[in-house]
């Protein structure tokens, strides 16, 4: 877990929140993630991160936060990355991040995604892309059968002998949910045709596991929109599969999801949650804002996390014995 570089240079007032902040992270219990044997994986819609400059504060704090997981995606990162480069600086010299180009109309709403990873636990393994819809050919033109408002991004990770594909996106809000249902479809649809593709030639595809995760904008696991995004094949972690675990900051709404199509079924060691660095009271870490000017400096949700296991040695001998 990670510790302030410089607790020096931090302010009275930060060190007040900060001591309060990692009381309500003790409350999480993340375990620590070991070498060779487990990660911290998390997903965080980040609120208009890069809109406007956040605070001093609240950089310390979203940099204690993220320094809870060793690999993080984050999803509403807006084209601006000075701030973002202002945390890593907190965070310290071990870590890095991959980011996406931003959509830069209306629909996509100046957003990228990005992965912030700790390199003493995650290695970065050469693919980051946008994923690409199947196409049709029409006339002359391939011509992609659709496009998400804001395309889900692909990247290839390793830890110790575990490789591994997370793909991130933020689904759009619309109307209704009725208009994200094909957004959440097509993501689907994609990750059957990359099994389907793995399953005829093992060369087609970096990595066969595979982590999906984002803002989905799903209500909650019995709405048809989580039966749209795993209607294919995805599935919660065995930690994640509760109905308590909202991560908007009321508890209440399950928006945000880590989902996986595994080739070892036991890539977890049970342990996942909701980080909840709101506790139902802001005015500890921002005595002076209101609740909404606060999610503008933290985020109206919670990051969403699961400890993957990656020792799978020997579950690889089982296979090699049993083919």
């Amino acid at each position: 877990m990670h510790h302030i570089t410089d607790i020096k240079s931090v302010s009275k007032d930060i060190a007040a929140g900060l001591k309060v902040l990692k009381e309500r992270i003790a409350a999480a219990q993340v375990p620590s993630s070991k070498l060779d044997e487990s990660f911290n994986l998390a997903t965080w819609n980040i609120r208009e991160f890069g809109k406007k400059p956040r605070t001093q504060a609240a950089i310390h704090y979203i940099a204690e936060v993220l320094g809870q997981f060793d690999l993080i995606g984050l999803v509403e990162l807006r084209d601006d990355l000075r701030d973002l480069r202002r945390v890593l600086d907190v965070l310290g010299p071990y870590w890095r991040a991959v980011y996406s180009d931003a959509v830069l109309d209306p629909g996509g709403n100046r957003e990228r995604v990005a992965y912030l990873y700790d390199k003493r636990q995650i290695a970065f393994n050469g693919m980051a892309s946008a994923a690409f819809a199947h196409r049709s050919h029409q006339g002359t033109e391939w011509v992609p059968d659709f496009n998400w408002w804001r395309p889900p991004y692909v990247a290839s990770f390793k830890s110790g002998s575990f490789d591994f594909v997370v793909v991130s996106t933020h689904i759009r809000w619309g109307d209704d949910e009725a208009g994200r249902e094909p957004e959440l479809a097509a993501l689907a649809q994609w990750v059957a045709e990359k099994q389907a593709l793995f399953s005829k030639d093992k060369r087609a595809f970096d990595d066969q596991d595979l982590f999906v995760m984002g803002d989905f904008n799903i209500p909650s696991l019995d709405s048809p929109l989580f039966q749209a995004i795993t209607s294919t094949g995805l599935r919660l972690p065995t930690a994640l599969a509760h109905q308590d675990l909202g991560s908007n900051l009321e508890r209440n709404k399950r928006y945000d999801q880590i989902l996986h199509l595994p080739h070892y079924p036991d890539n977890f060691t049970n342990q996942g949650g909701v980080l909840d660095f709101y506790a139902g009271d802001h005015t500890p870490l921002f005595p002076s804002l209101t609740k909404q000017a606060f999610t503008f400096q933290m985020s109206d949700h919670l990051p969403l996390w699961v400890q993957v296991n990656t020792d799978i040695d020997g579950k690889r001998l089982d296979q090699i014995i049993q083919s």
